[in-house]
């Protein structure tokens, strides 16, 4: 268990999008690490709820958090499986009747109590992934991913060229400094 806590979201599965924030410049801790998706014990909330909607098995969660964060972010089974039996061992989920080899997990009477005290944050938990989502959305254009990627190219095509002068260094500097500005004004 102490080691789903100590991993319970840096930068498995797929990566974070724009952090959890969704805000720029607040997706790291200011020294150029990504931040945890989760906190100590907000995964564990997150699986309680998502348990609570519906009997749940463990890759089934995944895909669930996956779809919140518009695929910014997918927990692994590492984090997961371990949380999932942390929830059984203090009496919070159960496993539920299942069509198969997977094992389902409904939420108990003191789940539901747990999910009653912790609403509030649960709620901020939810929006928080939601909004990781919806970030990704607007920023995940192919077009934009094609365009930045034809920029960089360019870039180090023309930076890497031995006679590059220092006016045309600044010059490349300032198309850089206006498109940026141009893109703030949108």
């Amino acid at each position: 268990m102490r080691q789903a806590m100590r991993h319970g979201g840096l930068g498995h599965g797929r990566g974070f999008g724009r952090g959890f924030g969704g805000r720029h410049g607040q997706d790291d801790d200011g020294q150029g690490r990504r931040r945890r998706m989760f906190d100590s014990g907000e995964l564990r909330l997150v699986l309680l709820k998502l348990i609570a909607d519906e009997p749940r098995h463990g890759y089934d969660l995944i895909r669930q958090i996956e779809e919140l964060t518009g695929g910014a972010y997918a927990p692994s089974p590492g984090v997961i499986y371990p949380t999932l039996t942390l929830l059984g061992d203090m009496g919070l989920i159960e496993a539920a009747d299942s069509d198969g080899a997977k094992k389902l997990f409904a939420i108990t009477d003191a789940g539901q109590a747990e999910l009653a005290a912790n609403k509030e944050i649960i709620e901020r938990l939810i929006a928080r992934l939601t909004e990781v989502g919806e970030e990704r959305q607007r920023t995940d254009s192919a077009s934009v991913r094609r365009a930045m990627g034809n920029l960089k190219a360019v870039l180090v095509n023309r930076l890497g060229d031995r006679d590059l002068d220092e006016a045309t260094l600044h010059e490349v500097v300032a198309l850089i400094d206006e498109a940026a500005q141009k893109i703030e004004r949108l």
